[in-house]
């Protein structure tokens, strides 16, 4: 099932102001992203039938073929696509237009069955009625999200009975910091309100290519282990493991060093923050 042109209408009128300022800003960053000429996503690896999936994901998934899975905030598809490479039956939501045709794009390419929806993430019960075995989301998903405890009600909704969730992201607390000359300060809020987001102006994105960008703004919210862990128990979910990593797929701080398979960490000796100022 998709959404009709008449629901797609409905459910942008309806964003938030902060949210919809983010989708312009992501509408505007799918085709760079999509051109990967730092070779960030690993576009051409997968285009010649490579398993882009990072190292921490691929390892703790577990096997999928088989499976009816969600991926939340799919972007354009490259997780979403790798993962039905892997054998799942796999749909993919996300809130930007250019994202959801760049993803049904390359599976059209490849030959790959997906589906892809278009709708703001908490309209997606109302467009997809089913239930699934795995929702999955990853990296840099869920900061864009206003209220996190929805989400974990809209996640258990979405589980079939025996279904999981996996989830990978940063960490909340990286999530404080900023760096500031070789310290990392803690700068953030470790909890932001549904109404009181974090704005940001940035003309780039963090996949290190050049090109500059007219959409700049954007907002984000961080969220305490309490509300997605407490969330997630709250509307019965168990936790099967919790990892801490020292890796993540992106330059979080400007020191960041490279620590391969496409991976970032910080350097030896300097994981500790400064006092907050």
């Amino acid at each position: 099932m998709t959404a009709t042109p008449a629901d797609i209408a409905s459910m942008s009128a309806a964003l938030d102001s902060p949210t919809e300022t983010n989708r312009r800003m992501w509408d505007e960053r799918v085709a760079v992203h999509r051109a990967d000429r730092t070779g960030f996503y690993a576009v051409e690896t997968f285009r010649r039938g490579g398993d882009v999936l990072l190292p921490i994901e691929s390892r703790e998934i577990g096997a999928v073929a088989g499976k009816r899975l969600l991926h939340l905030q799919c972007h354009f598809g490259l997780d979403t696509l790798s993962l039905a490479r892997r054998g799942a039956a796999v749909t993919g939501v996300d809130f930007s237009r250019p994202a959801i045709e760049t993803a049904r794009g390359l599976a059209a390419e490849t030959g790959l069955a997906a589906r892809f929806v278009e709708c703001n993430v908490y309209d997606a019960r109302s467009v997809l009625p089913e239930t699934f075995d795995i929702v999955y989301s990853s990296w840099g998903a869920i900061i864009w999200l206003n209220d996190i405890r929805r989400w974990t009600a809209l996640v258990a909704e979405f589980l079939a009975p025996g279904g999981f969730l996996y989830l990978a992201d940063g960490h909340p607390f990286a999530m404080t910091l900023e760096q500031e000359g070789q310290s990392l300060v803690c700068r953030y809020p470790w909890r932001s309100a549904p109404d009181d987001p974090m704005p940001f102006e940035t003309a780039t994105t963090y996949t290190g290519d050049d090109a500059i960008f007219t959409q700049t703004k954007s907002y984000s919210w961080n969220h305490a282990f309490t509300d997605i862990i407490g969330g997630l128990i709250d509307n019965g979910l168990s936790i099967d493991f919790l990892h801490e990593h020292e890796t993540v797929p992106w330059f979080t701080f400007p020191k960041m060093e490279a620590a391969g398979d496409r991976m970032y960490r910080l350097p030896d000796g300097r994981a500790s923050p400064s006092p907050s100022r």
